[in-house]
């Protein structure tokens, strides 16, 4: 039983000791926090960025702040005459094995919903021949022109995701709230999992002690069965006055 106690000793002092150190060596976690090369923002409009694989389309795709640059690049489309590129609005197309993409840009979500809605009128209403895949992704209206099959248009389009990224000028308000929220869960996160730690360690201890102790009693009574007459002597050398002592063999006697 001295193992399983050395187990709950070592569950214990892991209280003042592990967690402790624990929450020192943890720092607030950065995966929520978005890194944005200020350098490459300049350079890469936000919206190039959300293309499908942009580090290689980018070479090929044409940031769009015009409807007449949009008609030029795409041809006369029916569809254009609903895309007005005023007021913060902006696109970008590149060309893919699906198709030609098309990524428009609202700055707000009510202007989205409400070109969203016009453009799924007119695709009901009036069908364009070829086929326009057609999809709202968060604020953006996503379009693939040209593509001959529609599972890999739609799979292209789910490749589009939305992200917004809001970049302080100066010193970030929110950043000593996001630290405290981080610091808060990770400590929380490090109380319960050192908790489990303990409760599991203390279980096994408790589990190990009965096995040991069974596994003594078991060899003890082995050793008792094996026995031709009990004694209570201890294994001492006593006079067996009594008869219960077993005879010891004449080959074990020490011969004069």
């Amino acid at each position: 039983m001295r193992f399983g106690s050395l187990l709950k000793a070592f569950g214990l002092l892991s209280i003042f000791f592990v967690i402790p150190m624990g929450i020192a060596a943890q720092q607030p976690k950065d995966s929520q926090v978005i890194i944005i090369d200020v350098a490459e923002a300049e350079t890469t409009p936000a919206i190039v960025q959300h293309l499908p694989d942009w580090k290689n389309a980018q070479n090929r795709a044409a940031y769009i702040k015009n409807t007449g640059e949009l008609r030029k690049l795409l041809g006369e489309r029916p569809i254009f005459d609903l895309i007005n590129l005023d007021g913060g609005t902006e696109a970008v197309t590149a060309p893919y094995e699906a198709g030609k993409l098309l990524i428009v840009e609202y700055p707000t979500p009510q202007a989205s919903v409400d070109a969203d809605n016009k453009i799924n009128q007119m695709l009901a209403e009036s069908p364009p021949n070829p086929p326009v895949f057609y999809r709202r992704v968060g604020n953006y209206s996503v379009f693939v022109f040209d593509a001959s099959d529609e599972a890999a248009a739609n799979a292209l389009i789910d490749e589009v995701k939305y992200q917004k990224t809001v970049q302080w000028l100066g010193e970030d308000p929110f950043l000593l709230e996001r630290a405290e929220r981080a610091y808060l869960n990770t400590t929380s996160q490090m109380f319960i999992s050192s908790m489990i730690a303990i409760v599991l360690g203390f279980a096994l201890a408790t589990l190990s002690g009965i096995a040991v102790g069974f596994f003594v009693f078991y060899l003890r009574k082995q050793k008792r069965a094996s026995m031709t007459a009990f004694s209570d002597a201890g294994g001492m050398v006593r006079l067996n006055l009594d008869g219960l002592s077993a005879e010891i063999a004449p080959d074990r006697l020490l011969k004069g």
